[in-house]
């Protein structure tokens, strides 16, 4: 089992933020990054639903948050690529296996290797020693950060549903860069983040591809409302699902 012992549960608590070494074993890694070339190998993405993806502002309005490929894509598996990787028409420039930025939102679901990895009986003991009692599945996503390029995330602003597709609340600050901290991940590590924490990822610049799965988890007791104003929402189809099953 995956508990955290009360020292690990108060860094996490104080920092925000915590790593763990060894998380997913050598097995579990593999299976992943194979179930994710058999999908690539698959993708069938229509011209008109190339997007590429961008944390910078105005760039993610346009590029994706007008997109209703994007915008309905909570309770699916679809593709969303890096920049400069199509031509005017939108036919790729590089092999389309090196042209994905990430795919999301919900391989946790969908798909068996992926779902087992978030319902595993060590990420369910993590997540109980955190002290969530009835967590839901928001998003997953399989990050790619192919070499030289970048991107960053925080709270500082949040994308939200628009008349004419999506919009910001809150403004992104000028951090000073000296403020974070770094952590570097081995292969199998599991970065756990509390969702009010500020972070950045910075530009691979390796030769490789910088492999990552991410999930958001949140509490669902009595009284939980999601934001109607959230950019993703549930679905019939896929309401969030339980973590504890």
């Amino acid at each position: 089992m995956a508990c955290l012992s009360p020292s690990q549960l108060k860094k996490f608590q104080e920092d925000g933020f915590l790593l763990l070494e060894g998380f997913l074993t050598e097995d579990e890694c593999a299976a992943m990054q194979q179930r994710i070339r058999e999908i690539v190998a698959e993708m069938d993405v229509p011209l008109h639903c190339r997007t590429e993806f961008s944390t910078q502002e105005d760039e993610q309005l346009r590029n994706q948050g007008s997109t209703e490929y994007f915008l309905s894509s909570g309770d699916k598996i679809r593709f969303f690529f890096e920049k400069g990787v199509f031509d005017k028409k939108g036919n790729f420039l590089v092999p389309p296996e090196k042209s994905i930025n990430k795919i999301g939102h919900a391989l946790h679901t969908h798909d068996p290797v992926f779902r087992g990895v978030t319902h595993s009986p060590k990420v369910q003991a993590l997540v109980r020693s955190v002290g969530l009692q009835m967590p839901v599945v928001v998003q997953s996503m399989y990050i790619f950060k192919q070499p030289h390029f970048g991107g960053e995330g925080g709270v500082s602003r949040r994308m939200i549903r628009a008349p004419a597709g999506t919009s910001f609340l809150g403004s992104e600050p000028a951090w000073d860069n000296n403020l974070f901290v770094p952590l570097p991940v081995r292969r199998g590590g599991l970065v756990l983040i509390h969702g009010e924490v500020e972070h950045k990822s910075e530009q691979n610049l390796s030769n490789h591809s910088r492999q990552a799965y991410t999930f958001h988890l949140m509490e669902a007791t009595a009284g939980t409302v999601w934001s109607p104003e959230n950019w993703l929402q549930p679905t019939t189809e896929l309401p969030f699902p339980p973590l504890y099953v």
